[in-house]
């Protein structure tokens, strides 16, 4: 893979992920999600949850249209970053509300429906490099898209510890063909935890291996990462309630299509330890 695959890559992942997003969300999916998230700005008052979601839908649309435009160098690619800054930072600034934690748990960093934004955090680092690679050294490109994936494995990952999330994760598990056997042989808990160890282990392994430069270590703990993301994608097409006839995208659809951002985290990981990109 040079570079020119690498990029490619990366656009058609936030092309797709966003053009889906988008849709469902202008189609009216996921209304608690734009009411937890514009009532921090306090515009849930002031537009009805159907206005919020064409808004919303139009951002994330017009954003993955301006992504393979600038890829294909149709236009620049500054209106590209720009809406992805705001798509980003836009739910990433209500973590500082009150309901993305878990108060009864104590609050921060006991995560509830903050879950699915801190996921947010993986977009701008794939634009700088898709775009302003030249910008960053390859170093400051690699920490960039590693941050984020070790803050959703290392977050999300612990939360698995904990008797709630063991219980919200069932029914992903148990349906799917890959993971449902872990209840035959472990508890609800007991699997919860071989999950959240899984993703806990490999993220600290794949810090280890590009703090070394161990090519190896990055390898085989790079791919590990890569299998969790991967396989959230499998629960879109066997969990229940990912996938709506009106609306493309239900809540745990759209959950689960931003893991495709960490793919390309990854990917930019790879293409800058294990791979020498043609200039």
């Amino acid at each position: 893979m040079n570079l020119t695959h690498t990029n490619n890559a990366l656009t058609f992942l936030l092309t797709l992920s966003f053009a889906l997003l988008g849709v469902s969300f202008a189609l009216g999916a996921n209304p608690n999600t734009l009411s937890a998230t514009f009532s921090f700005y306090e515009l849930d008052t002031l537009l009805s949850n159907n206005t919020l979601g064409l808004l919303t839908g139009t951002a994330m649309i017009a954003l993955a249209v301006t992504t393979l435009a600038a890829h294909l160098k149709l236009i620049k690619p500054m209106p590209a970053l720009i809406l992805a800054l705001v798509v980003s930072i836009v739910p990433l600034l209500t973590l500082f509300a009150s309901n993305r934690w878990m108060a009864q748990l104590g609050g921060f960093p006991i995560i509830g429906s903050g879950q699915g934004i801190i996921k947010y955090f993986a977009i701008i680092p794939l634009y700088l490099f898709l775009f302003y690679k030249n910008k960053l050294t390859d170093k400051q490109h690699v920490l960039l898209n590693f941050i984020p994936v070790a803050m959703v494995l290392l977050w999300i990952g612990g939360m698995k510890f904990y008797e709630f999330e063991a219980k919200a994760i069932v029914g992903l598990v148990e349906t799917s063909p890959f993971m449902s056997w872990l209840y035959t042989v472990f508890s609800v808990q007991g699997a919860s935890n071989i999950i959240g160890g899984f993703d806990v282990l490999f993220a600290v392994l794949l810090g280890l291996g590009l703090f070394l430069n161990n090519k190896k270590l990055i390898i085989i703990s790079g791919l590990a990462c890569l299998s969790v993301f991967l396989m959230t994608q499998t629960f879109l097409i066997t969990a229940t309630g990912a996938f709506s006839s009106s609306t493309l995208l239900e809540r745990l659809g759209q959950f689960v299509i931003k893991d495709l951002w960490y793919v390309g985290n990854l990917i930019v990981i790879a293409t800058l330890m294990l791979l020498k990109p043609a200039k």
